[in-house]
């Protein structure tokens, strides 16, 4: 054998690997083939660039599915659990393949194929998800978002992160020769990999994702494996066989940077004003002629609206209105008004367009939606905007409002710590005597079990007058409370000079029901939020899919595109 020839290097590592697994002289020769195995520094930059590609990607999946699926706690198990799922099943082929055949080879053209498979997931992620939901929205009649969710993790994550989960064992294997350090060994390797994942926790959320977004984070954790890879094969001398693979991986990934680099997630869009990311939220502005308006989600639901016009936008925004009325808006010398998710301002900038002695302060978590509402919504530089949870503004104040408007909610991404009986109470407290808290529920549904009639129990719980009003063609419901009898609404009204919104209160005061309490109390302890939201959002999906069937059943392929 010439020893100076690459083929005959690679066949001798190959036969080495089939010896018996607890031979440490073949991990040795083969240590010795590969120079670069004999550096442990580089078998600890593998975990740590592992690990953190593994934590990058499940954050960027939590990104990438949130504008389709929400980011509520459901979502969130899904994608941990198939994260641990497919990470487990790597650790025990890892294992198993290190001893069958103990050539490093073998694990980085894994690291190669996950780096290639990460990079493809922005050009073809988003279509994936479509394509999942659009299949399995006309044959699931339950539990839509779990399963939608979960096939889409499967589909997209699994199979790099299984791969990523063999570098561990793999690597034990490769460096061990003898047991005298082989525990200081194994806890080097796993710590390298935890840091790596603690760095590729906070990197994507606070500075790649905001910076660039979801997509070219990929892109970029990918570009790391690939450079990784690319310094292993080089300077490991392998047959120009294997070298050739990272040519074709170096063109998959240029392809990948050229056409997955985009931000968009409402792809069959192009006429959009502004899309983007936060470290909230995906984030949307589109407009025409008459209105401007935020959604944060790409399939459904609008959370914030302003009307060119200066008219009412006709949404729930128009019946919180009659908060200030139940107050005394026209009996007051001046009236605070707290919003607790401010988003763009709609109800702060109605509130100063119809009345000239309100004072309209907000809370929003999102700070980037605050400058979209300053840029694109005419948000008045006179609303102060805190950029804080809600919950956490009230413990760190102690000023009173006369109103206070809750409006934190978006399909099932409650915050389960505006939803309690002590976040209430917290409300209850910071009001002014015979000041008035309006809710904006936005999941009515047909359930006695549902979401809004544990809310509005939970509120009940706390505040002795509960009214609430369904707000027309939506599923939105507004909620008002407080502790004493309000102002009188019709003699309010009376006194409102402005004839539509006098004729929108007197809708609201047609339609104002009291509210028959329960005893679904929401706590701190107990309030899942999620669950009873989902079972809204599936009675939704349901209703909505049943008219589409029919439409399908009547008019065929041909009818049902039309409709859509």
């Amino acid at each position: 054998m010439d020893p100076n020839n690459k083929e005959d290097i690679t066949k001798n590592v190959e036969t080495e690997g089939k010896e018996s697994a607890g031979d440490g002289t073949a991990i040795r020769s083969l240590a010795e083939r590969r120079p670069i195995l004999r550096k442990r520094v580089f078998l600890y930059l593998t975990e740590f660039f592992a690990g953190m590609s593994v934590m990058a990607v499940e954050l960027g999946a939590s990104r990438l599915l949130a504008p389709y699926f929400s980011s509520s706690q459901i979502v969130w198990t899904i994608i941990i659990g198939t994260i641990m799922i497919a990470m487990a099943l790597g650790n025990i082929y890892g294992g198993r393949s290190a001893d069958k055949k103990p050539d490093p080879d073998r694990l980085y053209t894994r690291v190669l194929i996950a780096a290639v498979w990460i990079a493809l997931i922005p050009v073809v992620g988003r279509y994936i998800i479509i394509g999942i939901s659009a299949l399995l929205i006309f044959t699931v009649s339950s539990n839509f978002l779990v399963i939608a969710g979960f096939a889409a993790c499967m589909v997209i994550f699994v199979f790099p992160l299984f791969l990523l989960g063999t570098v561990t064992p793999s690597l034990v294997k490769f460096a061990t020769d003898n047991l005298e350090d082989n525990g200081r060994l194994v806890g080097n390797l796993n710590a390298a990999n935890t840091v790596g994942s603690i760095i590729g926790t906070f990197v994507p959320t606070f500075i790649s994702i905001p910076a660039v977004g979801t997509a070219i984070t990929f892109l970029i954790f990918a570009g790391i494996l690939l450079a990784l890879v690319a310094v292993y094969f080089i300077t490991s001398g392998v047959a120009v066989r294997k070298i050739k693979k990272l040519p074709a991986a170096g063109i998959i990934f240029i392809v990948c940077c050229i056409f997955g680099h985009s931000s968009s997630f409402a792809f069959w869009q192009k006429d959009l004003t502004y899309e983007g990311e936060s470290i909230y939220n995906y984030l949307q502005v589109y407009e025409d002629d008459k209105q401007v308006v935020l959604s944060t989600n790409v399939l459904f639901g609008v959370q914030s609206i302003f009307r060119k016009d200066g008219a009412l936008t006709g949404m729930y925004y128009d019946y919180a209105m009659a908060a200030p009325f139940l107050a005394g808006v026209h009996d007051r010398g001046e009236l605070s008004i707290l919003v607790l998710g401010n988003g763009s301002g709609t109800f702060a900038t109605q509130c100063n367009r119809y009345f000239d002695n309100v004072t309209v302060e907000g809370v929003e978590i999102d700070g980037k939606i605050t400058e979209l509402a300053k840029e694109y919504f005419a948000l008045s530089p006179e609303v102060k905007v805190t950029t804080y949870d809600g919950r956490a503004f009230l413990n760190a104040v102690d000023t009173r409002y006369d109103i206070i408007m809750v409006d934190a909610y978006q399909d099932i991404t409650i915050p389960f710590q505006m939803s309690s009986v002590e976040f209430f109470e917290l409300v209850r407290d910071h009001l002014t005597e015979g000041g008035v808290m309006v809710v904006n529920m936005n999941m009515k549904g047909n359930r006695e079990d549902g979401i809004n009639r544990y809310l509005a129990d939970t509120i009940a719980s706390v505040f002795p007058w509960v009214r609430t009003v369904d707000v027309s063609g939506s599923t939105n419901q507004e909620l008002f409370a407080c502790m004493g009898e309000p102002a009188d609404l019709a003699g309010q009204i009376a006194k409102e000079n402005n004839t539509d919104l006098a004729a929108m209160m007197r809708r609201v005061s047609d339609n104002l029901q009291v509210y028959e309490a329960g005893d679904r109390v929401m706590t701190d302890d107990r309030a899942p939020v999620e669950l009873l939201g989902m079972r809204v959002i599936d009675d939704l999906i349901r209703e909505e899919v049943e008219r589409y069937r029919k439409i399908y059943e009547e008019k065929g392929l041909k009818g049902l595109l039309n409709e859509l």
